[in-house]
């Protein structure tokens, strides 16, 4: 029904000055149920309102701003004088006074406003606590045990804390209800406190600044240990803890305190000061029978309406601009002029969020300055100091001066005094909150910020400050202040950090601290890791132990698992707790040998897994003797094993479901490889009692290869055509990612439409993807330009993310761009269609090429499937590089051509039309390549100690490092690596043959060295040093000894005589770029180099890589050990960064000085014939370069 409205009066409301400071109010005579407002402009004008805010009270004043279920606080109004806009609330209001506050109006004309406001009655029971009263609700028997409970009631009060409910029993049940520093605490154990002590205890907080003096409503639902705690529309779920299901609790039910201290279970021991209404406690209306004075309810200094508050609170608004202007001695109007001497105070209450801003200021004799500030969240007065005041609580400050003397207060704590430089002498004027720029030239200044939160009970010199006169403009001056009105808000109330990010706030703002979650973004939305080993794979990453995060940002947490990168298809290797053989004797049917295997993954994330892959196994071992599988007269199963769901599954190794057989009856090895009930989860054996029975059983790893999402997509052929979906789920957080190709100058990828709102991601022209919404602020359009034409038929990469906080878009490598949200805006995104995947609903605009890998808040859409049933789009790409059949090899990129396709082997060691030709050279003695590094002019010129330290920090990082070798010399130095740091890593076969790796992380400490094998490879046989051989030198480094130099610079002085060949360093392949860049600037040859074949020059079939003899002894290791080390050698290439020769060289330098001084048999000038020293020579010529640049030398 309609409650009030301005229908009938002439023409409308015009105030007489058009400003913010305006407002309409209206009375309801008592408080109502409202649901609904409508306004329209004054009659016949050109006059009305085009948004404003909306206020509610229940005794006009202590005002609150009512906000939509998205925290936006603005209504949309008319945008002329004659349609009507009807608001229907999304939560209604119970209140007696209503205000409408003008935010914007015509432009044409002045504030125009009609207004109608909707509703319904609204009866309640009410009861004022006066923080020493309760009520009592006694039960007819001594105990009332229940397994269900409904407690509902509204309250509002002033004070943070206080006990509103409280029941407990003898044997330590218990149930309060509190408020505790603004927010709603929910204490309840249902168990025996004596027989099991904390087991069954819970305790959850929800709600903030609920000491706002409004209303607030609860509602507590039980059943047994679910319970369902809610208030204001937000609902935590919890579940009790403990063996006990019922509530026991004797006597009585408290509400409002708890009349005997001191009992158990009793969590705070002020009581509840304030109002509660409509109290309910399992259909029972407690105010009601206390207001009928019922012989069941005891009612201590308890009354049956609500007072209301005396205090009136300002709103400080602006940063910048917020200030109250106020007279140093209130009690002395008409004296502006005059200052204050001897004893003066000031005391305020206030609350805020920010760290920064500017509390109290007033000029004092001279040029001394009386000034009380917020600085990171510690008051100051000029040196005193008082922490932890910006968490959103009231604090109360006394600032007294007396004499010499000035004092502050917090909180009713003990004062602390500092002296002042002379008697103090105040001004005439105190500006609280901050400082207006007419005053700048007395020395007023904010310092930091203006302050921006609430203050409430001013007191200057032992006044009260009346606020309602301020505002009338009878006393003082302000600016950017709201009146009869504390408007902080908590906006970390809904929490938007996802993934357990933690949230911190401003007035304005909140921020989400990311650290250790494993996501990142504004709200730690996006994941940091991949999705699967075959995208590490994709990165060209070595075999390792790796987080992995199917989901992406989905809700699943990402998990470790073992990449095995060691074959063609890339291997995930998820191990448990039972990979060792296990023996069994003496378990029957009736108590059979139970093996629990427990997975480094969840149940949900294994299965997610295992939905992402192309193909997954484990294998099964049992070996039996005397045991049987099934009894064979019935086929009943005396052993079995359950899969993931928890389903018995009698099947075994090489026989698929429903099969209950082995393959072998005493000797069963197989894999399990139905991907619905893998994992093993459970191993049952129950038929090993008899005498000489016993099995043996052994459950391997989860193993998985492929990653069916990489490559899923679809083709459109017609502009008209398009895959649907059901509608996006993305109200607060959106990201949407996938791969596509064109030769078409525009098209629409992705579209998702709502009664208002949208989402759409595009080609908007041949080099233009575009990112537009609209959340209810208007559109938002980001637009990434690219240099080069996106419509090449090439695969290009898309991201846009959407969050409460900020839009992005990224395209390719292109630079990411991002617009903020406002911060007082709409946020949600309210979509009912369907989600259209290369076309729009008009049918108009369709996209024609392919899509891949579309990825939605972690969810892949399955394109691939959907294509199948939907005219003019095919599941899959056409074209050689749309295969998951890798073409180009050794990290060559496949490039789609008109006819066909070539391999772009820039980045390759490999040459060929598949980069799979090795580039050999054979090396003379004399033979050198060096390799500079162009490394960013930033890091170059900077040179000091700290840039050093943060250069050794990324020196850590894994490098990939590829090569393979033959000769028969040794020592011998294959590889140095060498930055201007003086640090350094060196591949050298020593004396005896054996590889070794030296390196030097710091130059004031000796250097590493490790060996990875022991026998001699200068044997004239191939041996390779590929990427699958890395290792983390920094968890395998071993002390190094005086003098280790020696060995280095032996080999380093005899050079490498032998052949080398596919020399892959990162994206780089140094010795293919002296093959075919002879006249590069980066590339330094010495000596006749040679292209080869080194397989040409040795028996191929005794080749071997390094790593083979460990693989299968790693890989069998890998399940009990943490170890990121896959395979034996070339780790040493892993402290790369990036290079210079100079360092070895001075190394060669200081070996030949320390032996021209000690062993003259061995001096350069009696050897001058010698090519490694002429070598040696030559190479010292290089040496004006080693302070600016890297090298890498072979």
């Amino acid at each position: 029904e309609v409650l009030a409205s301005t229908a009938e009066q002439c023409g409308g409301w015009t105030p007489e000055r058009t400003d913010r400071l305006r407002w309409l109010q209206v009375d309801l005579r008592e408080r109502v149920e409202v649901t609904a407002v409508a306004t329209q402009g004054r009659f016949g004008s050109s006059d009305w309102v085009s948004s404003y805010a909306l206020q509610y009270s229940d005794a006009g004043r202590a005002w609150k701003q009512y906000r939509l279920d998205d925290s936006t606080g603005t209504f949309p109004g008319n945008a002329n004088a004659d349609g009507v806009v009807h608001h229907k609330l999304s939560h209604s209001i119970r209140t007696r006074y209503l205000r409408f506050l003008p935010l914007g109006w015509s432009a044409e004309g002045w504030i125009g406003l009609r207004v109608e406001v909707y509703g319904c009655s609204y009866k309640s029971d009410v009861a004022d606590f006066d923080g020493r009263s309760s009520l009592l609700y006694r039960f007819n028997q001594k105990s009332m045990s229940t397994v269900k409970d409904v407690i509902s009631l509204q309250f509002k009060s002033q004070r943070a804390d206080g006990v509103l409910v409280h029941g407990e029993g003898q044997r330590g049940d218990y149930i309060t209800l509190e408020l505790h520093q603004g927010s709603l605490a929910l204490h309840i154990n249902l168990d025996d406190a004596k027989m099991h002590p904390s087991s069954g205890h819970v305790s959850v907080s929800l709600g903030s600044l609920l000491d706002d003096q409004h209303w607030h409503s609860v509602l507590i639902e039980r059943f047994n240990k679910q319970i369902n705690f809610t208030v204001d529309r937000l609902t935590r779920h919890i579940r009790t803890g403990g063996l006990g299901d019922s509530l026991e609790v004797d006597y009585e039910l408290s509400f409002g305190g708890i009349p005997l201290p001191g009992k158990p279970g009793t969590f705070l021991r002020k009581n509840f000061h304030g109002c509660m209404e409509n109290l309910y406690y399992n259909g029972v209306n407690i105010i009601d029978l206390a207001k009928r004075k019922k012989p069941q309810i005891y009612s201590g200094n308890v009354t049956f309406s609500c007072s209301e508050p005396t205090a009136v609170s300002a709103t400080f608004l602006s940063s910048s601009s917020s200030f109250l202007q106020l007279p140093a001695d209130p009690a002395a109007e008409g004296a502006e002029g005059e200052g204050v001497s001897g004893r003066w105070s000031a005391g305020f209450h206030f609350r805020t969020w920010n760290r920064d801003g500017l509390l109290l200021w007033s000029g004092l004799q001279r040029s001394e300055r009386l000034l009380l500030l917020l600085a990171d969240g510690q008051l100051r007065l000029t040196h005193y100091r008082s922490a932890g005041l910006s968490n959103g609580q009231w604090h109360s400050i006394l600032v007294s001066l007396n004499g010499l003397q000035a004092s502050v207060s917090v909180d009713n704590e003990p004062a602390s005094s500092m002296l002042l430089g002379d008697h103090a002498q105040l001004g005439s004027t105190v500006l609280i909150g901050g400082c207006p720029a007419a005053m700048a030239n007395q020395g007023c200044r904010n310092p930091t910020l203006a302050f921006q939160g609430c203050m409430r009970t001013i007191i200057i010199n032992n006044h009260p400050v009346d606020l309602y006169r301020v505002q009338q403009g009878i006393l003082g001056n302000y600016s950017e202040l709201q009146i009869d009105i504390c408007g902080i808000r908590d906006r970390c109330l809904p929490n938007y950090c996802e993934h357990d990010g933690e949230c911190s706030q401003s007035w304005s703002n909140f921020h989400c601290d990311c650290s250790g979650t494993g996501y990142t973004g504004a709200t730690c939305h996006n994941s940091i890791f991949e999705p699967s080993c075959e995208a590490h794979r994709l990165t060209g990453s070595a075999s390792g132990f790796f987080s992995i995060d199917p989901d992406g940002s989905g809700p699943l947490k990402p998990t470790v698992v073992y990449c095995n990168m060691t074959e063609e298809k890339v291997w995930m290797v998820v191990g448990h707790n039972g990979s060792a053989p296990v023996s069994v004797k003496g378990s029957s049917l009736q108590k059979p040998h139970v093996m629990k295997l427990n997975y480094s993954a969840t149940l949900q994330q294994l299965s997610t897994l295992l939905h992402r892959a192309e193909h997954c196994q484990q294998e099964v071992l049992y070996r039996c003797r005397k045991s049987r599988l099934f009894n064979t007269w019935d086929g009943t199963p005396l052993s079995w094993w359950l899969d993931r769901g928890g389903e018995r599954r009698t099947y075994w190794g090489g026989f698929l479901p429903g099969v209950q057989q082995c393959s072998c009856s005493l000797n069963d090895t197989g894999l399990l490889s139905y991907k619905d009930h893998l994992p093993v989860t459970e191993i049952v054996v129950g038929d090993t009692n008899r005498t000489g029975s016993e099995a043996v059983y052994k459950v391997g790893p989860l193993q998985c290869y492929g990653d069916r999402f990489l490559w899923n997509s679809a083709s459109f052929y017609q502009e008209s055509s398009y895959l649907h979906f059901p509608t996006l789920q993305a109200e607060l957080s959106m990201d949407i990612s996938f791969y596509f190709k064109t030769t078409a100058p525009s098209g629409v990828f992705l579209e998702n439409l709502g009664v208002k709102h949208f989402v759409r991601v595009e080609l908007s022209g041949p080099s233009v993807v575009t990112f537009a919404f609209e959340v209810g602020n208007g559109p938002v359009v980001l637009t990434v330009k690219s240099h080069i034409p996106l419509n090449d038929k090439q695969w290009h990469y898309v991201r846009a993310e959407r969050n409460v906080k900020e839009a992005s878009l990224q395209v390719d490598q292109l630079p990411l761009r991002f617009l903020e949200a406002p911060s007082d805006g709409h946020n949600r995104l309210q979509l009912n269609g369907q989600l259209f995947i290369g076309g729009t609903a008009s049918r108009q605009k369709g996209f024609l090429g392919c899509i891949r890998a579309l990825n939605v808040n972690g969810l892949t859409l399955d394109l691939d499937e959907r294509a199948k049933m939907t005219p003019g789009v095919s599941s899959g790409c056409p074209g050689h590089c749309s295969s998951q059949n890798r073409l180009c090899h050794n990290r060559g990129r496949c490039i789609e051509k008109s006819s066909g396709y070539v391999c772009d082997c820039t980045h390759s060691a490999y040459g060929g039309p598949h980069c799979q030709k090795e580039v050999s050279v054979s090396f003379e003695s004399g033979t050198s390549v060096t390799y500079t590094f162009q490394e960013p002019f930033s890091v170059m010129r900077n040179k000091s100690r700290q840039s050093s330290a943060i250069y050794a920090q990324s020196s850590k990082s894994r490098e990939n490092v590829a090569f393979r070798f033959l000769t028969t010399k040794a020592p011998a130095m294959l590889m140095t690596v060498t930055t201007y740091h003086q640090q350094y890593m060196a591949v050298i076969l020593a004396h005896n043959g054996s590889l070794q790796i030296w390196y030097q992380l710091n130059r004031e400490k000796q250097p590493d060295v490790f060996t990875p094998t022991q026998h001699s490879l200068a044997n004239g046989k191939l041996h390779r040093i590929q990427p699958k051989d890395e290792i983390d030198l920094l968890s395998l480094s071993f002390p190094g000894r005086a003098g280790v130099d020696e060995e280095v610079l032996q080999a380093g002085s005899r050079g490498f005589i032998g052949c080398l060949s596919s020399v892959q360093f990162n994206h780089l392949a140094p010795l293919k770029a002296a093959i075919l860049n002879r006249g590069s600037s980066l590339v330094s040859v010495l000596g006749n180099l040679v292209e080869s074949n080194c397989g040409e020059l040795a028996d191929k079939s005794s080749s071997r890589s390094l790593s083979e003899n460990r693989g299968k002894e790693r890989l069998k290791n890998s399940e009990q050990s943490d170890s990121a080390v896959i395979g034996g050698l070339i780790a040493a290439l892993v402290l790369v960064a990036l290079s210079v020769l100079a360092v070895m060289l001075r190394f060669l330098y200081r070996y030949r000085l320390q032996h021209s001084q000690q062993t003259p048999s061995v001096k350069e000038k009696d050897h001058p014939s010698q090519p490694e020293l002429n070598y040696r020579t030559q190479l010292s010529l290089h040496s004006s370069i080693r302070d600016s640049r890297k090298e890498y030398f072979i």
